[in-house]
Protein backbone atom coordinates (compact mmCIF):
# COMPACT_ATOMS: atom_id res chain seq x y z
CA UNK A 1 0.00 0.00 0.00
CA UNK A 2 1.16 3.57 -0.68
CA UNK A 3 0.77 6.29 2.00
CA UNK A 4 -0.53 9.70 0.85
CA UNK A 5 -0.62 12.81 3.10
CA UNK A 6 -3.25 14.74 1.23
CA UNK A 7 -2.71 18.17 2.66
CA UNK A 8 1.01 17.84 2.23
CA UNK A 9 0.74 17.21 -1.51
CA UNK A 10 2.26 19.78 -3.75
CA UNK A 11 1.42 20.65 -7.31
CA UNK A 12 3.96 18.19 -8.66
CA UNK A 13 2.42 15.37 -6.62
CA UNK A 14 -1.04 16.14 -7.93
CA UNK A 15 0.26 16.18 -11.46
CA UNK A 16 1.91 12.85 -10.88
CA UNK A 17 -1.38 11.35 -9.73
CA UNK A 18 -3.21 12.75 -12.71
CA UNK A 19 -0.48 11.48 -15.08
CA UNK A 20 -0.82 8.04 -13.58
CA UNK A 21 -4.58 8.19 -14.01
CA UNK A 22 -5.11 7.85 -10.25
CA UNK A 23 -8.12 10.22 -10.39
CA UNK A 24 -10.22 7.74 -8.45
CA UNK A 25 -7.72 7.69 -5.59
CA UNK A 26 -7.33 11.49 -5.76
CA UNK A 27 -11.05 12.08 -5.34
CA UNK A 28 -11.21 9.49 -2.59
CA UNK A 29 -8.39 11.16 -0.69
CA UNK A 30 -10.01 14.55 -0.93
CA UNK A 31 -13.33 13.24 0.38
CA UNK A 32 -11.75 11.42 3.29
CA UNK A 33 -9.65 14.46 4.28
CA UNK A 34 -12.68 16.75 4.25
CA UNK A 35 -14.68 14.37 6.44
CA UNK A 36 -11.79 14.13 8.85
CA UNK A 37 -11.68 17.93 9.30
CA UNK A 38 -15.41 18.16 9.94
CA UNK A 39 -15.25 15.51 12.65
CA UNK A 40 -12.25 17.10 14.41
CA UNK A 41 -14.16 20.37 15.16
CA UNK A 42 -11.07 22.51 14.73
CA UNK A 43 -11.08 24.03 11.30
CA UNK A 44 -8.80 26.71 12.54
CA UNK A 45 -6.05 24.20 12.89
CA UNK A 46 -6.15 23.05 9.28
CA UNK A 47 -2.96 24.83 8.45
CA UNK A 48 -1.14 23.50 11.46
CA UNK A 49 -2.32 19.84 11.25
CA UNK A 50 -2.90 19.48 7.54
CA UNK A 51 0.00 17.12 7.26
CA UNK A 52 -1.17 14.89 10.12
CA UNK A 53 -3.94 13.11 8.10
CA UNK A 54 -2.57 9.99 6.40
CA UNK A 55 -4.58 7.48 4.33
CA UNK A 56 -3.48 4.06 3.06
CA UNK A 57 -4.44 3.39 -0.55
CA UNK A 58 -3.58 0.50 -2.99
CA UNK A 59 -0.22 0.82 -4.68
CA UNK A 60 0.76 0.07 -8.26
CA UNK A 61 0.30 -3.43 -9.81
CA UNK A 62 3.14 -5.71 -8.76
CA UNK A 63 5.16 -8.08 -10.95
CA UNK A 64 3.79 -11.49 -12.05
CA UNK A 65 4.34 -14.25 -9.53
CA UNK A 66 5.96 -17.63 -10.14
CA UNK A 67 4.12 -20.31 -12.08
CA UNK A 68 1.97 -22.47 -9.85
CA UNK A 69 1.96 -26.28 -9.60
CA UNK A 70 0.30 -28.43 -12.23
CA UNK A 71 -3.41 -28.87 -11.61
CA UNK A 72 -5.41 -32.11 -11.53
CA UNK A 73 -6.31 -33.74 -14.89
CA UNK A 74 -9.49 -32.41 -16.47
CA UNK A 75 -12.53 -34.47 -17.48
CA UNK A 76 -12.12 -36.69 -20.57
CA UNK A 77 -13.19 -35.11 -23.82
CA UNK A 78 -15.84 -36.39 -26.24
CA UNK A 79 -15.29 -39.53 -28.29
CA UNK A 80 -13.74 -38.63 -31.62
CA UNK A 81 -15.11 -39.72 -35.01
CA UNK A 82 -14.42 -43.22 -36.36
CA UNK A 83 -11.13 -43.64 -38.14
CA UNK A 84 -10.69 -44.85 -41.69
CA UNK A 85 -11.05 -48.55 -42.50
CA UNK A 86 -7.79 -50.43 -41.94
CA UNK A 87 -6.09 -52.80 -44.35
CA UNK A 88 -7.28 -56.39 -44.74
CA UNK A 89 -5.74 -58.77 -42.18
CA UNK A 90 -3.77 -61.93 -42.91
CA UNK A 91 -5.55 -64.99 -44.30
CA UNK A 92 -6.87 -67.29 -41.55
CA UNK A 93 -5.96 -70.91 -41.02
CA UNK A 94 -7.44 -73.65 -43.18
CA UNK A 95 -10.75 -74.95 -41.83
CA UNK A 96 -11.65 -78.55 -41.05
CA UNK A 97 -12.72 -81.02 -43.75
CA UNK A 98 -16.36 -80.60 -44.74
CA UNK A 99 -19.02 -83.28 -45.01
CA UNK A 100 -18.77 -85.79 -47.84
CA UNK A 101 -20.49 -84.77 -51.04
CA UNK A 102 -23.29 -86.53 -52.84
CA UNK A 103 -22.66 -89.80 -54.65
CA UNK A 104 -22.49 -89.11 -58.35
CA UNK A 105 -24.58 -90.90 -60.97
CA UNK A 106 -23.53 -94.28 -62.29
CA UNK A 107 -21.25 -93.82 -65.26
CA UNK A 108 -21.40 -95.76 -68.49
CA UNK A 109 -19.18 -98.79 -68.89
CA UNK A 110 -15.76 -97.83 -70.20
CA UNK A 111 -13.89 -99.43 -73.07
CA UNK A 112 -11.56 -102.30 -72.44
CA UNK A 113 -8.04 -101.10 -71.80
CA UNK A 114 -4.89 -102.23 -73.53
CA UNK A 115 -3.08 -105.30 -72.27
CA UNK A 116 -0.31 -104.50 -69.86
CA UNK A 117 3.32 -105.38 -70.27
CA UNK A 118 4.34 -108.94 -69.56
CA UNK A 119 5.70 -109.21 -66.09
CA UNK A 120 9.01 -110.80 -65.14
CA UNK A 121 9.04 -114.58 -64.74
CA UNK A 122 8.32 -115.86 -61.25
CA UNK A 123 10.68 -117.98 -59.19
CA UNK A 124 11.09 -121.65 -60.03
CA UNK A 125 8.70 -123.94 -58.25
CA UNK A 126 9.53 -127.06 -56.29
CA UNK A 127 10.39 -130.07 -58.39
CA UNK A 128 7.31 -132.08 -59.26
CA UNK A 129 6.80 -135.78 -59.08
CA UNK A 130 8.06 -137.37 -62.26
CA UNK A 131 5.04 -138.34 -64.27
CA UNK A 132 3.10 -137.44 -67.39
CA UNK A 133 0.63 -135.11 -65.61
CA UNK A 134 0.43 -132.11 -67.94
CA UNK A 135 -2.94 -133.04 -69.41
CA UNK A 136 -4.34 -133.82 -65.99
CA UNK A 137 -3.21 -130.48 -64.57
CA UNK A 138 -4.78 -128.61 -67.46
CA UNK A 139 -8.09 -130.40 -66.90
CA UNK A 140 -8.01 -129.61 -63.20
CA UNK A 141 -7.39 -125.93 -63.92
CA UNK A 142 -10.35 -125.80 -66.29
CA UNK A 143 -12.53 -127.51 -63.70
CA UNK A 144 -11.56 -124.95 -61.06
CA UNK A 145 -12.73 -122.16 -63.34
CA UNK A 146 -16.02 -123.93 -64.01
CA UNK A 147 -16.58 -124.56 -60.29
CA UNK A 148 -16.15 -120.84 -59.53
CA UNK A 149 -18.66 -119.93 -62.25
CA UNK A 150 -21.14 -122.57 -61.09
CA UNK A 151 -20.83 -121.37 -57.48
CA UNK A 152 -21.79 -117.84 -58.52
CA UNK A 153 -24.74 -119.07 -60.56
CA UNK A 154 -25.84 -121.44 -57.80
CA UNK A 155 -26.01 -118.54 -55.35
CA UNK A 156 -28.21 -116.63 -57.78
CA UNK A 157 -30.45 -119.67 -58.37
CA UNK A 158 -30.89 -120.17 -54.61
CA UNK A 159 -32.27 -116.67 -54.37
CA UNK A 160 -34.57 -117.33 -57.31
CA UNK A 161 -35.77 -120.67 -55.91
CA UNK A 162 -36.60 -118.94 -52.64
CA UNK A 163 -39.40 -117.23 -54.52
CA UNK A 164 -39.90 -114.79 -57.41
CA UNK A 165 -42.84 -112.66 -58.51
CA UNK A 166 -43.89 -112.09 -62.08
CA UNK A 167 -46.31 -110.26 -64.34
CA UNK A 168 -47.01 -110.79 -68.00
CA UNK A 169 -43.75 -109.16 -69.05
CA UNK A 170 -41.54 -108.99 -65.94
CA UNK A 171 -39.92 -111.22 -63.33
CA UNK A 172 -39.05 -109.74 -59.91
CA UNK A 173 -36.37 -111.17 -57.63
CA UNK A 174 -35.86 -110.12 -53.99
CA UNK A 175 -32.13 -110.22 -53.21
CA UNK A 176 -31.44 -110.70 -49.50
CA UNK A 177 -27.97 -109.22 -49.52
CA UNK A 178 -27.40 -105.80 -48.00
CA UNK A 179 -25.75 -103.51 -50.54
CA UNK A 180 -25.45 -99.80 -51.24
CA UNK A 181 -27.69 -98.44 -54.00
CA UNK A 182 -24.89 -98.33 -56.59
CA UNK A 183 -23.73 -101.88 -55.79
CA UNK A 184 -27.31 -103.17 -55.88
CA UNK A 185 -27.78 -101.63 -59.33
CA UNK A 186 -24.55 -103.22 -60.57
CA UNK A 187 -25.68 -106.59 -59.17
CA UNK A 188 -28.94 -106.45 -61.13
CA UNK A 189 -27.16 -105.24 -64.29
CA UNK A 190 -24.66 -108.07 -64.06
CA UNK A 191 -27.51 -110.57 -64.37
CA UNK A 192 -29.30 -108.84 -67.21
CA UNK A 193 -31.79 -106.82 -65.20
CA UNK A 194 -32.14 -103.58 -63.27
CA UNK A 195 -33.40 -102.38 -59.91
CA UNK A 196 -37.18 -102.68 -59.95
CA UNK A 197 -39.09 -99.71 -61.39
CA UNK A 198 -42.73 -99.69 -60.22
CA UNK A 199 -44.54 -97.60 -62.84
CA UNK A 200 -48.15 -98.39 -61.93
CA UNK A 201 -50.29 -99.33 -58.95
CA UNK A 202 -50.41 -103.07 -59.75
CA UNK A 203 -46.64 -103.41 -59.93
CA UNK A 204 -46.16 -101.35 -56.78
CA UNK A 205 -48.67 -103.51 -54.85
CA UNK A 206 -46.98 -106.68 -56.11
CA UNK A 207 -43.56 -105.60 -54.80
CA UNK A 208 -45.05 -104.41 -51.48
CA UNK A 209 -46.66 -107.84 -50.99
CA UNK A 210 -43.32 -109.46 -51.86
CA UNK A 211 -41.58 -107.42 -49.13
CA UNK A 212 -44.24 -108.28 -46.52
CA UNK A 213 -44.15 -112.02 -47.19
CA UNK A 214 -40.36 -111.99 -46.82
CA UNK A 215 -40.74 -110.37 -43.38
CA UNK A 216 -38.84 -107.22 -44.44
CA UNK A 217 -39.60 -103.56 -43.72
CA UNK A 218 -37.92 -101.84 -46.67
CA UNK A 219 -35.87 -102.40 -49.86
CA UNK A 220 -34.10 -100.30 -52.46
CA UNK A 221 -36.04 -99.65 -55.68
CA UNK A 222 -34.78 -98.20 -58.97
CA UNK A 223 -35.60 -94.49 -58.52
CA UNK A 224 -33.11 -91.65 -57.83
CA UNK A 225 -32.32 -87.94 -58.40
CA UNK A 226 -28.52 -88.34 -58.57
CA UNK A 227 -28.15 -86.28 -61.74
CA UNK A 228 -30.36 -83.32 -60.72
CA UNK A 229 -31.73 -82.59 -57.27
CA UNK A 230 -35.52 -82.98 -57.14
CA UNK A 231 -35.73 -84.50 -60.65
CA UNK A 232 -36.40 -88.17 -59.88
CA UNK A 233 -35.97 -90.71 -62.68
CA UNK A 234 -36.01 -94.50 -62.93
CA UNK A 235 -32.80 -96.52 -62.84
CA UNK A 236 -32.86 -96.82 -66.65
CA UNK A 237 -32.92 -92.95 -66.71
CA UNK A 238 -36.44 -92.81 -68.09
CA UNK A 239 -38.53 -89.95 -66.60
CA UNK A 240 -41.25 -90.58 -64.04
CA UNK A 241 -44.70 -89.96 -65.50
CA UNK A 242 -47.90 -89.50 -63.47
CA UNK A 243 -47.57 -92.41 -61.02
CA UNK A 244 -45.81 -92.14 -57.65
CA UNK A 245 -46.25 -93.44 -54.11
CA UNK A 246 -44.42 -90.85 -52.00
CA UNK A 247 -45.21 -91.02 -48.29
CA UNK A 248 -46.48 -87.87 -46.55
CA UNK A 249 -43.73 -85.23 -46.36
CA UNK A 250 -41.51 -87.07 -48.84
CA UNK A 251 -39.22 -86.61 -50.64
CA UNK A 252 -37.54 -84.16 -48.21
CA UNK A 253 -33.81 -84.60 -49.02
CA UNK A 254 -32.93 -84.68 -45.30
CA UNK A 255 -29.42 -83.44 -44.50
CA UNK A 256 -29.08 -82.60 -48.21
CA UNK A 257 -27.93 -86.15 -49.03
CA UNK A 258 -31.02 -88.26 -49.81
CA UNK A 259 -30.85 -89.02 -53.53
CA UNK A 260 -32.00 -92.67 -53.68
CA UNK A 261 -35.38 -94.27 -52.96
CA UNK A 262 -36.67 -97.14 -50.81
CA UNK A 263 -40.05 -98.85 -50.68
CA UNK A 264 -41.45 -99.70 -47.24
CA UNK A 265 -43.70 -102.67 -46.51
CA UNK A 266 -46.85 -100.55 -46.90
CA UNK A 267 -45.87 -99.75 -50.50
CA UNK A 268 -44.95 -96.10 -49.81
CA UNK A 269 -41.78 -94.44 -51.14
CA UNK A 270 -39.18 -92.50 -49.18
CA UNK A 271 -35.95 -90.80 -50.33
CA UNK A 272 -32.86 -92.04 -48.45
CA UNK A 273 -29.08 -91.67 -48.55
CA UNK A 274 -27.42 -93.77 -51.25
CA UNK A 275 -24.52 -94.91 -49.07
CA UNK A 276 -26.61 -96.93 -46.60
CA UNK A 277 -27.07 -100.68 -47.22
CA UNK A 278 -30.27 -102.74 -47.47
CA UNK A 279 -31.92 -105.55 -49.43
CA UNK A 280 -33.25 -104.79 -52.90
CA UNK A 281 -35.48 -106.07 -55.71
CA UNK A 282 -34.27 -106.74 -59.28
CA UNK A 283 -36.56 -106.92 -62.29
CA UNK A 284 -35.95 -108.78 -65.56
CA UNK A 285 -37.69 -108.75 -68.94
CA UNK A 286 -39.11 -112.22 -69.60
CA UNK A 287 -37.95 -112.16 -73.19
CA UNK A 288 -34.33 -111.74 -72.01
CA UNK A 289 -34.39 -114.44 -69.32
Amino acid sequence: MTVYSFFCLGVSDLQALIMKRDLFFLVTLMSLAFLSLLRSGYPQHIAEESCSVQILVPGLKGEAGEKGEKGAPGRPGRVGPSGEKGEMGDKGQKGSVGRHGKIGPIGSKGEKGDNGDIGPPGPNGDPGIPCECSQLRKAIGEMDIQVAQLTTELKFIKNAVAGVRETDNKIYLLVKEEKRYVDAQLYCHGRGGTLTMPKDENTNSLIASYINQAGLTRVFIGINDLEKEGNFVYSDRSPMQTFNKWRSGEPNNAYDEEDCVEMVASGGWNDVACHITMYFVCEFDKENV
